[in-house]
């Protein structure tokens, strides 16, 4: 029917090689007093599920660390970025900031559909956000393993479709 668009089927996603980056923002990893449990499982969990992760990055806290990181990331890049940390309520918990001053774009739905999949837990405590930076997809999710799985696997089917559409595959 003219006007309606088809929906993506996995096998048209399957097809676009599914590329990612991690960026893990912990003092405590800098510092080398905590290992960088988080950004390991993100990065498990992202081949686990047909994407190769390119790029993987522990930095300190802070809006401007994150703020370039995801910058020099987002350049040239039509993926996903996926940060893990700094989502809380610690002093030191920046990561919203510095992912806002970098988007240009948010994407609210991710990032609420991130907080709603524990409703009963943590998630209500995120201050995480989602958005975009010129083609890639920017998504922040806790420092703890369980919580960035756990947030991560809530959004990631509809991921790849989101990285099509900012790469200029399927315009609307």
């Amino acid at each position: 029917m003219a006007g309606r668009l088809e929906p993506v089927t996995t096998s048209e996603a399957a097809s676009a090689p599914l590329l990612a980056k991690v960026i893990t923002a912990s003092d405590g990893v800098i510092a080398g007093t905590r290992e960088d449990r988080s950004g390991a499982a993100v990065q498990e969990h992202l081949e686990a599920n047909g994407w190769t992760v390119v790029d993987r990055r522990a930095i300190a806290d802070g809006v401007e660390s994150v703020r370039d990181t995801l910058i020099e990331f987002a350049a040239d890049f039509n993926g996903l970025i996926v940060t893990t940390g700094g989502t809380g309520f610690g002093p030191r918990d920046l990561t919203p900031e510095g992912t806002r001053q970098a988007m240009e774009r948010e994407a609210p739905g991710l990032a609420e559909a991130m907080r709603l999949c524990n409703p009963d837990g943590l998630g209500r405590l995120s201050r995480a956000v989602a958005g975009t930076r010129d083609a890639a997809l920017i998504l922040n999710t806790p420092g703890s393993t369980s919580g960035a799985i756990e947030t991560l696997s809530a959004v990631l089917d509809v991921c790849p479709h989101a990285i099509d559409l900012l790469g200029g595959n399927r315009p609307h």
